[in-house]
């Protein structure tokens, strides 16, 4: 089968088109027909195997898996002898974190691993692009947050794959949401349900005065200690990049303010998360936020566009069956 690997860090020149082994699935796992898959930060981080801390984990020389690709929705093919949740036909969308390999024509998964139906009225595509950052968002802000309606919730990086789902989970949790972003997406993240959008470039999002019950920053650029003037006295701040710095700037805060705390939510996601998004999803309470379409052979220049940092939502690259 056609994949797209790298078999050294590096930059999106190292992404090739390459034919790999077909998976094979064992008693509890699903054969999925890749459909739509996505290119994201993560993604990047992995390519490059930056910062340093990605090849402890992923391997010190060069990939430990050769085939990318975490995000996916397809279709199941083939299901093990042992299956129970899939049959043959079944349109799924969920993470394959464990060992990678969506980027590919087909993927195998255990069938308890995170994923589930696809949502109901969503293509291939949207569901892909729902994989990608609403489960994060879901999982800080229900999960860590516990978000209870009437809240005041700051997202910074409003315009963001992740930073978009927190809005409108954030919304459909009963909060009131301010969104931070630049001046080209003020509308656009409006768009997603924010109460309140702030131009990061024109107006200091924490010189308003306003208090916060969570600040969420889903793009890692501020700081607890920044924020902490702008948390109520139980506020929660949390971030997606929990550098060495910033748990250092915690706690050289905690003893000044006890009652705010800095948080992360792991990315350990499950079927229920996304049975769940799913659900949303079918509702119309979560919609997909997709930026760029790209055909599989075209995933360089997917990441060219991650890694410049400017992308809106999600990128979404379409399986090799459509890309001709």
């Amino acid at each position: 089968m056609k994949a797209i690997v790298n078999r050294r860090y590096g930059g999106p020149e190292v992404l090739e088109v390459a034919e790999v082994p077909t998976p094979v699935p064992r008693a509890n796992e699903v054969l999925i027909r890749v459909r739509a898959v996505v290119a994201g930060p993560a993604d990047s981080a992995f390519r490059e195997g930056k910062p340093f801390l990605v090849r402890l984990f992923y391997g010190l020389s060069r990939p430990k898996f050769p085939v990318g690709g975490t995000e996916f929705a397809g279709e199941v093919v083939a299901v093990g002898s042992a299956v129970t949740r899939h049959r043959v036909g079944d349109g799924v969308f969920g993470l394959s974190s464990d060992t990678f390999g969506a980027w590919a024509e087909y993927l195998c998964l255990p069938e308890d691993k995170a994923f589930a139906g696809k949502p109901a009225g969503l293509s291939f595509e949207e569901a892909a692009a729902i994989a990608d950052g609403a489960p994060t968002a879901r999982t800080f802000l229900k999960d860590t947050a516990k978000v209870q309606p009437g809240q005041r919730v700051l997202i910074n990086g409003a315009a963001g794959a992740v930073g978009g789902y927190a809005v409108q989970i954030a919304k459909h949790l009963g909060a009131q949401v301010t969104g931070v972003c630049s001046t080209a997406n003020l509308e656009y993240v409006a768009s997603l349900g924010a109460d309140a959008v702030v131009d990061y470039g024109r107006e200091d999002f924490l010189g308003s005065g306003a208090a916060y019950d969570v600040i969420f920053d889903a793009v890692g650029k501020s700081s607890f200690g920044a924020c902490r003037k702008a948390l109520t006295p139980r506020g929660l701040y949390m971030t997606t990049v929990p550098t060495l710095g910033l748990v250092a700037d915690l706690v050289g805060n905690l003893s000044r303010s006890p009652k705010a705390a800095f948080a992360t939510a792991g990315l350990v996601q499950s079927n229920e998360t996304f049975t769940e998004l799913a659900q949303w999803a079918g509702a119309n309470h979560l919609r997909p936020v997709i930026h760029h379409r790209f055909p599989m052979d075209q995933m360089a220049e997917a990441h060219r566009i991650v890694d410049s940092g400017h992308k809106r939502g999600n990128i979404v690259i379409s399986g090799f069956e459509d890309s001709g």
